[in-house]
């Protein structure tokens, strides 16, 4: 039976250049000369931990890192800023969050959309991802083209991998 996964993911390697350009863009900047501060990437938990003397610096990071993002081709839905917390020392820090896989009540948003399509496929949920199955590609092409008109409604960045016929 012809089958296709639902699945939101960024690439990690992109992060990690995108919060090097930063370190690069930010370190050269006359506004940082003879402050603190620090901007660092963890792949294992993708989380992206930013700390500054001055709100305005932090500010000005986070502004940064969403520029290169973007340059980068890094969707803003799969990151998720945290709040602002005193670091002691007069020092401010921030944790950003890099979503990987879709979330529990996501993936049931999802299927409730295909359901509701009353299209003739099976939609269950995985691990991470929706696996989405049918007696015909066609119907799963409709899926696709589904859930990508309905991407705004659901305010995450989705890709359609492991199309299997």
């Amino acid at each position: 039976m012809p089958s296709f996964d639902i699945v939101s993911e960024v690439n990690v390697q992109e992060v990690d250049n995108a919060v090097n350009q930063a370190q690069k863009e930010i370190q050269a900047r006359y506004d940082f000369k003879g402050t603190k501060f620090d901007l660092s990437f963890d792949k294992a938990t993708c989380e992206i931990k930013l700390s500054a003397d001055a709100e305005s610096r932090l500010e000005s990071m986070l502004d940064i890192l969403n520029g290169k993002f973007i340059k980068r081709g890094i969707e803003l839905g799969y990151i998720e800023v945290g709040k602002r917390e005193a670091a002691g020392g007069m020092m401010l820090k921030q944790a950003i969050k890099v979503k990987q896989g879709l979330e529990q009540d996501k993936a049931k948003q999802i299927i409730k959309a295909i359901k509701d399509s009353k299209l003739k496929v099976e939609a269950q949920i995985q691990d991470k991802q929706v696996r989405v199955t049918g007696k015909k590609i066609d119907d799963l092409q409709e899926v696709i083209a589904l859930l990508r008109a309905q991407q705004a409604q659901l305010k995450i960045p989705l890709q359609f991998v492991n199309m299997r016929s």
